[in-house]
């Protein structure tokens, strides 16, 4: 017996990427619906062999339900989410609205699956920020092994973590710089992304950080450890998916490259490419598509007691969104639901 499953916001690139993983992985489905905007009423979808027109969200009662998944903005999220919730269907949310909440489990399977007991309380899970879910993944090994200290992150985050208009962008850009007078000016990024990097990911706070590297630390914080110290410069990249992070981590305990090597490889959901050689690491076009979290040129950080430096490159609309969501769907059955 499977689970009666909703998708909201199936038209977008996450929505259509959460159809796609639940067909590949055979998520038990007894019935599935696609929702959408009514601007985008009647679109067709694909989930496995089959076609989906697109339903209107806002007529649409959820009672019966068993599973949603939200892959909409933080304001229709902030509408539909509750109602879904009220009517018996627990929401998997992609959006930020809930992540903070204390009431309502943030969630990366590899890291706290455990959480997901707590779903009851609102009946809503919160998916991590794409660039948060593959570096937890990558942390909560080594912190089990040698207790995490401090974390100083760099990201190279690609313009689909934007959405379909910034890819877009990045493309009419692209061909514009061959073709004269047929320049693109920005309208999605405030510079220019082709042939460049921004380093600025959402807005602007107080004390000069963006809320994009403020969100890595709280979500950090209530994922992995509350006392682990974390800073971050997140920076947009002329990439169009796959987000890379150049990682520094500082140690309780002594733990050398090696030892750190091996332990990453036996983790869950991590695949180590780690060759000392030209080529010998992952690059964002090398992990589209696929499910794992790369880990590259793991090292010894020998300005610190105990540190290590590594490099994590993983597909966001997988692991940063659409992968982590059905795992967050897959552990809530085998623990909670129990009906696939």
């Amino acid at each position: 017996m499977g689970y009666k499953v909703v998708v909201v916001g199936a038209t977008g690139n996450v929505g259509r990427e959460m159809l796609n993983i639940l067909a590949e992985r055979e998520f038990p489905v007894d019935e599935i619906t696609a929702l959408a905007s009514r601007n985008s009423l009647g679109t067709e979808v694909s989930f496995g062999d089959k076609t989906l027109k697109t339903k209107d969200l806002a007529d649409f009662d959820f009672t019966g339900w068993d599973i949603a998944f939200f892959a909409v903005g933080s304001d229709a999220t902030k509408i539909y989410a509750p109602k879904a919730a009220s009517q018996g269907c627990v929401v998997i949310d992609n959006s930020s609205l809930y992540r903070y909440d204390p009431d309502v489990p943030l969630v990366v399977p590899e890291v706290n699956a455990e959480a997901v007991d707590g779903y009851k309380k609102k009946m809503i899970i919160a998916n991590p920020n794409c660039s948060t879910a593959q570096m937890v993944v990558a942390l909560k090994p080594l912190h089990d092994r040698a207790r995490i200290k401090r974390v100083v992150v760099a990201t190279y985050q690609s313009v689909s973590g934007t959405g379909k208009e910034a890819i877009d962008e990045l493309w009419n850009q692209t061909k514009g710089m061959y073709v004269p007078g047929q320049e693109v000016a920005p309208k999605v990024y405030p510079k220019q992304i082709a042939f460049n990097v921004i380093p600025h990911i959402d807005v602007f706070l107080d004390d000069g950080s963006t809320k994009e590297e403020w969100k890595m630390v709280a979500e950090t914080k209530k994922i992995l450890d509350k006392n682990i110290k974390l800073t971050a410069t997140c920076v947009r990249v002329p990439v169009f998916v796959g987000h890379s992070e150049a990682i520094n981590i500082e140690f309780e305990d002594p733990i050398d490259w090696q030892e750190a090597q091996d332990i990453l490889r036996e983790a869950p959901g991590i695949m180590v490419i780690d060759k000392r050689e030209a080529g010998g690491y992952i690059t964002p076009v090398e992990c589209v598509g696929d499910y794992a979290t790369y880990i590259s040129r793991i090292r010894q950080d020998s300005t610190v007691e105990n540190g290590l430096s590594l490099w994590c490159v993983s597909d966001n609309l997988r692991k940063g969104a659409a992968l982590n969501a059905v795992q967050i769907a897959e552990v809530l059955g085998k623990r909670c639901l129990k009906k696939g």
